[in-house]
């Protein structure tokens, strides 16, 4: 692996800008990585090998006709197969979708990023219809985590942070609605952002927003460094013409973050699963770093944090799970991968009436309240991101570990924004994130404290990873 595919996508810019590497020599960089670490990873699902080629020659055109370039300019990203990107197809990891016709047009966030002169390189593995820890699906398998091939690389945005740790895309897309750009970012060491409820468009993604579930998830950006994450947001925020959903509001910019004086909370336990010691450690000695660099910081767990589980779970079936079923069944999904399964029976006990889910929204709306009467006193929350490191393939399931996720939960039933950053490893190596909630619309806080947390613990570190060879 050449140096260059362990920087950041904006450092990789910055070489193309300056003329120390060509965009065609870049993607030709990733394309051979790709093919080298696919075979033990199952990360990608297609390479567009060339629309990339032809965009990258675009871009050398541009720079050597002196035309002002971009910060990503020339440099390869990769798309969670949810995502639409112009004539491919996008399945969603679920069999009724495998023979849909190719996409008619770029998601509104693909199609910013094209514009910035960023070019889609590879589409990645998710779980079926989205809906695990896992990804694996029936179409595509299993994707494996590149620090230890029997363990998960998590969901549903799997494919994007195994793809990303390995160094075969520098930055790319996902989505969370239950932690899946956060989970996974964890799972495999690298940086992501879930954004405010309503932030960017969703114009594009599979399965489309609507329904009550809209109040849960976002499209999010992961990378290896938390100065991609910078990058792109700026790139990818403001509302398009067609997701009513989306808020108008001002981005700020973190590297504007004066950390100094902040008031940070921070809790390694939230009533509903325990966290390992290794991760407790993690956010303990992240809360002191960031106690030493002049943020005032006290341990201190939200009131009522520890309801964040069943409300996820009642947002998301309080038919049963019906829904899903039912749109699974319109697309000729005949067939579901167990996992989904497991989801789906998750959400059998949460089934009620219509009383029973005005009660839910009503208990939704409490939370939120006393959630946000918590936050006055602070401007951001460190957490663990799950109750543990990657899991052994197929165990994400397991109610025990299925718990564990609650952490990463809490920020899709609130809404707020979410980073997560690698600050510490387990004995076996494995990478542990911790997680930077703040208020709504302040991504620019989260994303400041991410990065001053990734310089001071280092961040994602290359994986040595050989096709075929199941290592730790």
């Amino acid at each position: 692996m050449t140096g260059v595919l362990t920087l950041s996508g904006t450092a990789q810019g910055r070489l193309i800008r300056d003329g120390s590497i060509s965009s065609a020599e870049l993607l030709e960089a990733h394309l051979s990585r790709i093919e080298e670490v696919n075979p033990a990873l199952n990360a990608v699902i297609e390479v567009l090998r060339d629309p990339a080629r032809d965009a990258a020659r675009m871009a050398d055109r541009r720079r050597a006709e002196g035309s002002s370039l971009g910060p990503l300019d020339g440099v390869p990203f990769s798309i969670k197969d949810s995502i639409n990107v112009a004539g491919t197809v996008c399945t969603a990891g679920t069999i009724g979708l495998r023979n849909a016709p190719p996409s008619e047009s770029d998601a509104t966030l693909v199609a910013r990023l094209r514009a910035a002169g960023a070019i889609p390189l590879a589409r990645t593995n998710l779980p079926d219809l989205l809906f695990a820890f896992e990804s694996d699906n029936l179409i595509h398998g299993r994707t494996n985590n590149p620090y230890d091939l029997s363990r998960t690389s998590g969901g549903s945005s799997g494919g994007e942070a195994a793809l990303i740790a390995a160094c075969g895309s520098p930055f790319g897309l996902g989505s969370d609605a239950a932690g899946s750009v956060r989970l996974p970012a964890h799972f495999c060491g690298i940086a992501s952002l879930k954004p405010t409820s309503g932030r960017l468009p969703r114009t594009g993604h599979v399965p489309p927003a609507g329904g009550w579930l809209e109040t849960l998830w976002q499209i999010g950006p992961m990378a290896r460094r938390v100065e991609d994450l910078w990058t792109l947001m700026p790139i990818l925020t403001g509302c398009d013409t067609q997701d009513h959903t989306c808020v108008e509001m001002p981005y700020r910019d973190p590297q504007r973050v004066d950390l100094r004086g902040l008031r940070v909370a921070f809790f390694t336990a939230n009533g509903i699963a325990e966290v390992d010691a290794e991760t407790a450690m993690t956010v303990r000695k992240a809360a002191e770093a960031l106690c030493a660099e002049g943020l005032i910081v006290e341990e201190r767990t939200p009131p009522g944090v520890e309801r964040s589980y069943d409300l996820e779970m009642k947002l998301i079936g309080p038919d049963g799970g019906d829904g899903l079923r039912q749109f699974l069944a319109s697309i000729g999904s005949n067939r579901t991968h167990p996992l989904l399964e497991g989801w789906l029976a998750k959400l059998e006990p949460y089934r009620t009436s219509v009383g029973g889910f005005a009660e839910y929204w009503a208990g939704l709306h409490q939370f939120r309240a006393r959630m946000f009467a918590f936050l006055q006193n602070y401007d951001a929350i460190l957490s663990p991101v799950s109750a543990s490191p990657a899991l052994p393939h197929g165990t994400s399931i397991q109610d025990g570990n299925f718990r564990g996720f609650s952490y990463t939960m809490t920020y899709n039933v609130t809404g707020w924004p979410a980073a997560v950053v690698r600050c510490g490893e387990s004995g076996d190596g494995l990478p542990i994130d911790v997680q930077i909630a703040a208020h709504p619309w302040r991504e620019d806080i989260a994303l400041a404290i991410a990065g001053r947390l990734e310089e001071i613990f280092g961040g994602w570190k290359p994986v040595s990873l050989n096709p075929g060879e199941n290592r730790r």
